[in-house]
């Protein structure tokens, strides 16, 4: 397949991701969240249309054009380990493999593997060539590179048996905040989606937020009342009965509005319905702090992106092509490999 035939298949499957009926959507969100009660229609829905965006012609063309992609390319077989905390989180990566020509050996998280099959299946109807160009394995052995997500332990699995192969091998990552003082609520509401899409289950989800003063913080949880949402969600509110009953136990300060606990803590990774907040002087110390954790997050926000190297509250979710996991760029991976 040429470079502008896969273009053109993966153009196609954005295009039956748009015209998805309710009733073939409402089906697919159902077997979704039957896989995995965290994977809610809404947020099936919303993962959708963050494929949709990826999957735009001028989007995909606006990509590839950075690059070099040979359409003679001699094939490899890539073994690409997905995670599974958020629905078809692992599709990029399967995106990246195709899109450069090689093949993808495919080991599935049991948290996401009806979203995942659907979207090859679908693609496969497409272009049934695509049929010989993906797998799904239980067990990845002497493939020509690997593409690897999880966890910080995981992380070590990874490196001990691909690491004599070319990899990419990520770990855990968490996204944070950071506020001046004159946010509005209209900028809070935005950051509550940073915070609560995917119930943060997402290495894009903010989990942690740096602040001037603790003053902010009522006015941040009281703009934030329209998520009281979540709390018709058992999953999530269990997370958040047990975190509270901790703290209480525990006499821990913290702040609380019902569905969303603060609490001070150095810290960088919270637990669910948990966000974590710390107190900062001035911003080239906190700049310097972020340089020494680079290698532990995923992404800075800020109302406007006003501060250094960050994205604008509402965006964490909302990734172009081009920002690749943990920095490192996965189609350069893919075409630099002999």
């Amino acid at each position: 397949m040429t470079l502008s035939e896969r273009i053109d298949a993966f153009v196609q499957l954005g295009e039956i991701i748009k015209n998805l009926s309710n009733e073939k959507f409402e089906s697919l969100a159902w077997r979704v969240e039957n896989n995995n009660s965290w994977f809610t229609p809404d947020h099936t829905k919303l993962a959708l249309n963050g494929l949709e965006l990826f999957l735009e012609r001028a989007a995909l063309e606006t990509w590839t054009d950075q690059y070099n992609i040979d359409s003679k390319l001699m094939t490899k077989e890539i073994g690409v380990l997905m995670a599974g905390n958020i629905p078809a989180v692992g599709f990029h990566d399967l995106l990246a493999v195709l899109i450069t020509g090689h093949k993808a050996a495919v080991k599935l998280s049991s948290a996401d593997t009806v979203l995942i099959k659907w979207l090859v299946n679908e693609l496969i109807h497409i272009d049934e060539r695509f049929n010989d160009l993906i797998s799904f394995e239980e067990m990845l052995k002497a493939k020509d590179a690997y593409i690897a997500t999880g966890s910080n332990n995981s992380a070590r699995y990874f490196n001990y048996y691909f690491g004599k192969y070319p990899s990419i091998i990520r770990k855990n990552r968490t996204s944070v905040a950071v506020l001046k003082g004159d946010e509005t609520a209209a900028d809070f509401v935005r950051l509550g989606n940073d915070i609560f899409q995917y119930f943060g289950l997402g290495c894009r989800n903010v989990s942690k937020l740096f602040i001037p003063n603790k003053q902010i913080l009522q006015s941040m949880l009281d703009a934030m009342e329209g998520f009281h949402i979540l709390s018709s969600n058992h999953k999530y509110i269990n997370n958040y009965d047990y975190n509270k009953s901790i703290y209480l136990i525990n006499g821990e300060d913290h702040l609380d509005n019902g569905f969303l606990i603060l609490k001070e803590s150095q810290d960088l990774v919270s637990p669910i319905s948990v966000v974590y907040f710390e107190l900062y002087e001035d911003l080239a110390t906190l700049q310097n702090h972020f340089n020494k954790l680079k290698d532990n997050i995923q992404c800075v926000l800020s109302s406007d992106a006003w501060f250094e190297n960050s994205i604008p509250f509402g965006q964490a979710q909302c990734p172009k092509l081009d920002d690749y996991a943990d920095g490192v760029d996965t189609i350069q991976f893919l075409l630099g490999l002999k």
